[in-house]
């Protein structure tokens, strides 16, 4: 039986249900699940299963419209409770690191500013000293003063990881992290969410499509008419 010290997310028949017109969508429908710390849990399915709309929820970038959930303890939804966007603001900043498809990196900012932004908002001690030492660790260290449109696509994404990482999350969300990279960046990007699992002890919760990058998960979850099934 897991403690609440060995997991970090726990949802309990978490719904999330969309209005179109007098059309109601339940993208994830009661969803119960737990993720221990150090996991590597990948979600799968095809186009419209709800794995993204689920995973949001658990990164609470979205709100369920039914159901509890708890983050490292803490009830963060359920019984009526809601908390308040700065509240939200600050559980993902200090518990979580995001990396999406699109990368999302400033253009107008050098690779290191990039990676240092998280910085300007929340500092977690001795995160400074994070930002050159995550992007070497990362092969990036010849591209410190460069500016995205002068480096490659998968050379973004690593860029996007070490932003991802700078504040030491508990959980790295990836969405579709090699949606917009050929195959061998996509193995590349695979390999370095495995290393950090591995060798950081870091819990990812990773959304794909491809079935070889999902098989790089410890576990995997299929999603299917917005219910999930270990597989």
């Amino acid at each position: 039986m897991m403690t609440g010290s060995e997991m970090v997310l726990e949802a309990r028949e978490l719904s999330r249900v969309f209005t179109r017109g007098s059309e109601s969508i339940r993208a994830v429908n009661n969803v119960s699940l737990s993720i221990r710390r150090g996991e590597f849990v990948s979600f799968m399915g095809p186009s419209g299963s709800g794995k993204t709309t689920l995973v949001n929820l658990l990164g609470c970038l979205d709100n369920p419209t039914t159901g509890e959930l708890d983050l490292a303890g803490r009830n963060i939804f359920g019984g009526g409770k809601v908390l308040s966007e700065r509240k939200l603001t600050k559980v993902r900043r200090e518990l979580f690191g995001y990396i999406f498809q699109n990368f999302y990196l400033i253009h107008t900012l050098t690779v290191r500013e990039n990676v240092a932004l998280p910085l300007a908002f929340y500092r977690k001690p001795g995160a400074e000293a994070e930002v050159e030492k995550l992007l070497k660790m990362l092969g990036m260290e010849h591209r410190l003063d460069h500016l995205p449109g002068q480096i490659s696509g998968g050379e973004m994404q690593r860029v996007a990881i070490a932003r991802a990482l700078v504040n030491s999350p508990e959980v790295l969300l990836a969405d579709e992290p090699t949606g917009n990279l050929d195959t061998k960046r996509s193995v590349e990007i695979g390999e370095i969410l495995q290393d950090l699992n591995r060798n950081r002890a870091l819990t990812i919760v990773m959304v794909s499509h491809n079935p070889e990058l999902a098989r790089l998960g410890g576990r995997r979850i299929e999603m299917r008419d917005g219910q999930a099934y270990d597989v």
